[in-house]
């Protein structure tokens, strides 16, 4: 029997080997800066993304890939295998699940994709892949890579720290009225992912607060598969330094890597972010 191919887009967060070693197929996103498009991971993007960002004149539109890009994707992958499992982004932040079932309605009755909406991004949507893939390497069907799949989805979370609300307000994850409010009392909103949804989890007032509020969440988990910290770039800032001395108290024998997030989540969240992605392992199998 042939083995399943896993597909899915470039929100999801990898080691650079993995995609490779794992034959997992990314179709990528599209950044817009005015009449010019570039896809997302081309080196030097996400910092464009952000400078942007910053000087807050015609911000980068993101874009999902097409459903002509998932078809060009699935034809060519069709040359080695009849079964494909697409795993996407969440669908409430973007319209990539829904291009990926458009992509395939070409090669319905000649080919098996299955779809699939991770409700996550970044470490949660790349763990959910990687654990697709290496059960697909090992032989499992797509029912069964399913299943297993659909069993981690609850124990991913993605929490943020947010200093700055314009975003949050332009894009719709608060109110003008909580906007204006924030602004005028310095209140800065926790995030958290839920049901594939950037949601307000609570307020603080100062940094110090967010940062503690981020560890106490941390701390809760007893087995912490995989923990990653994101914010704008690679280099420890201040705020991330804090944070990881924090968690270093806490876990003193775990390691916190540091990664930036992706054009997607700038797109609703701002250039200010700091915040943690985790994965919670209770036994997959």
């Amino acid at each position: 029997m042939e083995k399943v191919i896993i597909v899915t887009d470039s929100c999801a967060y990898f080691d650079s080997d993995e995609i490779s070693d794992l034959n997992i197929h990314v179709v990528p996103l599209t950044i817009k800066f005015g009449t010019k498009k570039v896809e997302d991971g081309t080196e030097g993007l996400i910092e464009n993304v952000f400078e942007q960002q910053e000087l807050g004149v015609n911000p980068p539109v993101v874009e999902p890939p097409t459903p002509v890009a998932f078809q060009r994707a699935y034809t060519k992958i069709y040359k080695e295998t009849d079964r494909i499992l697409s795993l996407h982004v969440s669908s409430k932040l973007s319209k990539t699940y829904q291009n990926a079932h458009y992509g395939a309605e070409p090669l319905l009755g000649r080919c098996n994709i299955e779809f699939m909406d991770t409700t996550s991004i970044l470490l949660g949507q790349g763990v959910l892949v990687k654990a697709a893939a290496e059960a697909a390497m090992e032989g499992a069907d797509i029912e069964e890579i399913v299943r297993i799949v659909r069993g981690m989805v609850p124990h991913v979370y993605t929490v943020m720290y947010v200093d700055r609300m314009d975003y949050l307000e332009r894009s719709g994850l608060i109110g003008q009225a909580q906007y204006i409010l924030g602004s005028m009392f310095g209140i800065k909103p926790m995030l958290f992912m839920e049901d594939g949804e950037i949601i307000p989890m609570e307020k603080v007032k100062t940094e110090e607060r967010a940062i503690e509020k981020l560890a106490e969440f941390i701390a809760e988990f007893e087995d912490l598969a995989q923990t990653v910290i994101f914010q704008q770039g690679l280099e420890l800032t201040s705020s991330s330094e804090k944070l990881v001395y924090r968690l270093g108290q806490i876990f003193p024998d775990e390691v916190f890597p540091i990664i930036q997030y992706n054009p997607l989540l700038a797109s609703y969240v701002g250039p200010t972010a700091l915040g943690v992605g985790i994965y919670e392992e209770l036994g997959r199998f």
